[in-house]
Formats: structure tokens, sequence, C-alpha cells
């Protein structure tokens, strides 16, 4: 089952771009403006705070060079801003920044922009951001997530069991709490050794980096880790120590408490570094999460410890407890996981409209089929709690003859017996109906485990998955990765004899609403040409919306017009007009994309 899970976890998470956490907002300068003099920053602001590396911003100057800036740092202490300082001086042309950094939920995003200083340059300098993600490093890193996931809901939720159901044979449990232990180290200590290649977008090998690995245990995803691993210390006593107390009736409410208590820590270091600690209410999101995780844990990690007492010791009060503790668990669950899906989602468009909405309604249908398979485990449970009637307590309530005051009467002696011939030996006597229920409660608590383990991957999936809300806001603001693509347009125009030259005109943001319009001339040669008149509009024949002008002002080398309002999303047709003499112009349409 659990190779299973890894494998579809695979299939479902191992390839495809990295998922940004974070929504870059704005950046200063814009991207694509034109500044008249050199700026001594480069900031960014982001939808959620954001951690920084030694490598958060390169600047590159036209020539494609790197620029020599200062150390990275928030902006006036907001921890949702990137800035750095740029040099005194700055020459004239287009620079390029490219940056890389870590949202608050522990996940790397980059991107790049551009600014020009005077004016833009003929060429601008070709930067890879690289991916986000390696795709190996990425998938071990992934499995890593599933693993201490289930290692986490074994451990919990078969310690639980044994403090709360009271099985019968306590040490049938020692193996999966044995293994949840173990699982949950190697998988910590692989997170913490894959998180510098992680955040850096690089191979598994860098996890070998010592320098690196000090770096990470200074920022607030690898605090997090090394808290994780020392609680696993007292973790272990509590085991041993819980199956001692288990003999004494009067030691279960202290044994209790603590569990609770470590459980709590445990589930805590999840809480503090995924999507609940950014955003909205986190310190009610950052709750939730937590309650939400050990109601998961509770149950899921219980049905596997049914499992185990069900083969080696049936007992139908064990059985009768824990169904009332996971439906106490199912009810947290859907609590909790109502507001978190409001958090995450932010808009009902969004359940469908974003790769979040979409898993979480995969989740809903997979939650929904083990609450079916559960309802009929609570049947089975049931039926066995009313079939196991203890033989004694048949025999305590039968109602004794009377006896005479005199004692008993002394009995007659029978005759003895004719011989006989001996009897045939008996059949063997069929199963009884408890046996069946048994098989019957096993059979679905099997299919409640098979299921709660690819929630489980469905989960660490979602957990890795930009939510709806942030999708939504990275929708709305500036593109991380630079100018979009319908944004630019490139058109070519005859000059006459002398041939062909082109104009490239860039739309920022290229969406609804107020744009910035930059158009630059080009002549045959590839160098900039002055031209007397330059003629923008736009209109959306669908709508019967414009022309639409576009108030272009010469720049003395390239034209701009500072607002252009784009009022509906579609196909526009834009007309460019180039006047190239007194006498002579020339006119062409180019249809381009403009989103909401």
């Amino acid at each position: 089952m659990l190779l299973g899970a890894v494998l579809v976890l695979l299939l479902l998470g191992g390839a495809g771009p990295a998922s940004a956490h974070a929504a870059l907002d704005s950046t200063d300068p814009g991207d694509g403006t034109v500044l008249q003099r050199a700026p001594r920053h480069v900031t960014l602001t982001f939808s959620e705070s954001v951690g920084l590396r030694d490598d958060s911003f390169r600047v590159l100057d036209p020539g494609g060079h790197r620029v020599r800036t200062g150390e990275a740092g928030h902006a006036d202490g907001r921890s949702d801003t990137a800035r750095v300082g740029l040099p005194a001086e700055l020459g004239e042309g287009t620079y390029t920044v490219a940056w890389r950094v870590v949202s608050a939920d522990s996940h790397p995003i980059s991107g790049a922009f551009t600014f020009s200083v005077g004016q833009p340059s003929t060429t601008t300098a070709a930067v890879d951001t690289g991916p986000t993600e390696d795709p190996l490093t990425a998938t071990l890193h992934k499995v890593a997530r599933y693993l201490s996931y289930l290692a986490a809901a074994l451990l919990i939720g078969v310690a639980a069991f044994a403090v709360l159901c009271r099985p019968p044979h306590v040490c049938a449990l020692r193996r999966p709490l044995v293994a949840g232990w173990w699982t949950l180290l190697g998988a910590t200590l692989a997170l913490l050794v894959l998180r510098a290649p992680y955040e850096a977008g690089t191979g598994p090998a860098d996890a070998l980096d010592a320098g690196a690995l000090a770096e990470t245990l200074t920022t607030r995803p690898g605090v997090l880790l090394l808290a994780r691993l020392a609680l696993l210390a007292p973790v272990a006593l509590f085991l041993v120590r819980a199956g001692r107390a288990d003999r004494h009736r009067e030691r279960r409410p202290v044994t209790a408490a603590v569990g609770a208590v470590l459980a709590l820590a445990l589930a805590s270091t999840w809480g503090a570094a995924e999507h609940a600690s950014a955003g909205l209410q986190v310190p009610l999101a950052v709750t939730s999460f937590v309650l939400h995780l050990l109601a998961t844990a509770v149950w899921l990690g219980g049905l596997v410890a049914l499992l185990v007492t069900l083969r080696a010791a049936p007992d139908a009060a064990t059985v009768a407890r824990f169904s009332r503790v996971a439906l106490a668990s199912v009810t947290v669950l859907v609590a909790t996981g109502v507001y978190q899906s409001w958090r995450g989602l932010g808009s009902w468009q969004a359940l469908t409209g974003t790769t979040y909405g979409r898993l979480l309604l995969a989740k809903v249908a997979l939650v929904t089929v083990l609450l079916a398979a559960a309802a009929v485990s609570r049947r089975w449970t049931a039926a066995l709690a009313t079939a196991r009637t203890p033989v004694r307590q048949r025999e305590r309530e039968r109602v004794p003859e009377p006896v005479p005051a005199g004692g008993p009467p002394t009995p007659e002696p029978e005759p003895e017996p004719e011989p006989a011939e001996p009897a045939p030996p008996a059949p063997e006597a069929p199963s009884t109906a408890a046996d069946d229920l048994r098989r019957g409660l096993r059979r679905s608590v099997l299919a409640e485990a098979v299921v709660a383990a690819v929630v489980l991957v469905v989960t660490t999936v979602l957990t890795s998955t930009l939510p709806g809300r942030a999708a939504d806001e990275a929708a709305r603001a500036v593109p991380a990765g630079g100018v979009l693509p319908a944004s630019v347009t490139t058109i070519p125009f005859d000059v006459g004899g002398s041939g062909r030259g082109t104009v490239q005109i860039t739309l920022d943001p290229g969406r609804t609403g107020d744009n910035a319009v930059q158009a630059v001339v080009f002549g045959p040669d590839g160098a900039l040409a002055a031209v007397p008149e330059l003629r923008l509009s736009f209109t959306l024949p669908d709508k019967d919306v414009g022309p639409i002008e576009a108030r272009l002002v010469d720049r003395g080398g390239y034209w701009s017009a500072n607002t252009l309002a784009l009022p509906l999303p579609g196909t526009w047709t834009m007309r460019t007009t180039v006047r190239v003499s007194e006498i002579d112009q020339v006119s062409v349409e180019r249809r381009i994309r403009i989103e909401r």
C-alpha cells in the first residue's frame, strides 16, 4: 500500500512546473519602464512574506554583464518585500533583473523583468532564470514530504489508538509505532539535506554541500525541521514509558496528557511551514491546520492500529471505542476542512478554474468515498458488538431456582447406563457469526486504509500547489517572469526603396484596464530610426469598441503613452501608422490578445 501510494505521488506530482505560492504584486522600477535617471534600488513587493537568499538578485547590463549590487534585504522592514542596491552610475540602455526568493510557506519562486535608463537598448541581455525546481530534487522532496505525513499519521494515530481505545494487547502495536518513528526520522533528515538544492533549483548532488546545509539551519524551514528532529527523542521515550504505564490504569490520564502535548508540538512543525503560515488570518489558520492534521492522524493511523488489533486479538469493546473516536475526528476534519478550503480558494470560480480547486474537488470526492467506507465499518462494528455478548454475562443474567429451607434434596442415584456403541466423531463446528462479522469488518477497514493512503497523496500534492486565492492575485499582478508574450508586438513596414523597417510595440501589462505603451522604430539596418509621426489605435470588432487612440509622444529615440485604457478582454486589432516622410506613410494591422 505504501509503495503504491508513492507511485501515485510520482505520477501526480513528479512532473510539471513548480507552483509559486507568493505572487509578485509590483516592481520598482516597473517592468519595461524607461527612466531619465538611474535608480538607486530595485524593490519587489509580494503578496506574502518572502525569504531572501545570497543570490536573490542578478542585474545584467545591456551587454549581458553582471552588475555589482549590494546585499539583498527587505525594504522598510517589510517582510513581503525584497530590495537590492544598485551602483551610483548606470549607463544608458536596458537592464535585466533576475530574482529568486522563498515564499513564506517554504516554496521557492523566481522571475525576471527589465527597465531602461535614458532610452531602451536595441537589444537586451538574454537571461535564463532557470527552473524554479530541479525535476529530480523536486520529486525526491515531494516523496520525503509524503513519507513524513504518512509517518506522522501512523505514529500519532497508533499511539492515540493505544491510549484512547485501550486494546487488550498493546504489544501488537509496537511494530507500526517503531515503523512510524523511523520513517519520520528518515523523511525529516531527507527534507533537511534536500532543502538547499530545492530552494536553489539545483540537483540533489548539492545536498552534500556542508555550507549550504549550515545556511539552511538558519532559515525558518530549517529551524522547524530541526525542531521536529528534536521532538522525536521525547516521543521515543514517551512510547517506551506508555507501554509500561498501560498496566496501571491510574497513570492513563497522565500518559494521555503527555502524548497530546507531544502530538500538538509535532503537528505545529508542519503548521508553521505550510500554506497556513502565510496569507489571511495566520493564527487561526495555523490552529486549524494543526487540528486538521491531528484529526487526520487519529483517524487514518487508527485504522492501521485497528487492522493490527483485529488480526491479533479481536475485541468488540476496542472496536466500539475507536468508532466513537473516529466519529469525533471526522467532525473536526469537516469543520477545519471547510475553513481551509474557503481560505485557500477565495472564490467559487477558483474551484474549477485553478489546479488547487480541481485537486480540492478530487480530495473531497475521495474523502466522500472514505466516509462511505467508514459508515460500512460502523455497521459491522454495531453488529459485532451485538453478536459478542459475553457468555459469563449471560450466565450472570440467569435467575437461580429457589432452594428449600432445609437445603437442597439429596439427589437419587441414577441408574448406570447400559453400554452402547461408540458414537461417530462430531463434524467440526462451522464458523460462528462473530467470525464472519470480524472478517467483514477487517475488509471494510482495509478498504478505508487504502483510500486513506490515496487521500494523503492528494493532500501532499495539494500542499505543494498554488492556492486559488494566490493564483487570482498572481493573475492580477505584474507577470513574475517578465513581459507577457502578447504584450510585445513587432510590426514590419516598407520604407520605400530603402527596404523594410520594424516597429516594436510594448503594452505593460498587456491586460484590461490602464496600460503603458512604448514603441521603438528600427530602420532597415536594425538601428534606431527617427520618424516624423507614429500613430497607434485599438479596435475590438466583436464588441464594436473603438477605435481607441494611444496618444504617443516622441521621447527622443522612442515613443510612449503613459495611459491607454483597454476596457474589455478579447482579440483586439492594433493599427499602426508610421509616417516615414512629409508625404509618405504606411499602416499595418495586427491582432493581439488582451487578457482580463
